[in-house]
C-alpha cells in the first residue's frame, strides 16, 4: 500500500515538473497559493519523501513482486 502512495507521488511530482518545464507552469503552487504558501510546501516534502521512498524499488528481488 505504501509503496503505491509512494508511486502515486511521484508521477504527481513528475507530472508537476514536467508542466514547469514544458510550461512554465507550476500546478501545486496555483492550486495551493503559491511556492512558498505551507500547502505547496506539504505536498513538495510529501513528493520528495515519496521519490527517497521509491529508491528503495532498486534494491527489492522483482521476482517477490510478480507473484513468482
Amino acid at each position: 500500500m505504501l509503496d503505491k502512495i509512494a508511486l502515486a507521488l511521484v508521477i504527481v511530482g513528475a507530472l508537476n515538473w514536467g508542466g514547469i518545464g514544458i510550461f512554465q507552469y507550476d500546478l501545486v503552487a496555483a492550486l495551493f497559493g503559491g511556492a512558498s504558501a505551507i500547502g505547496s510546501r506539504i505536498i513538495y516534502t510529501l513528493v520528495a519523501l515519496a521519490g527517497i521512498w521509491a529508491i528503495s524499488f532498486f534494491f527489492r528481488d522483482s521476482s517477490i513482486n510478480m507473484g513468482k
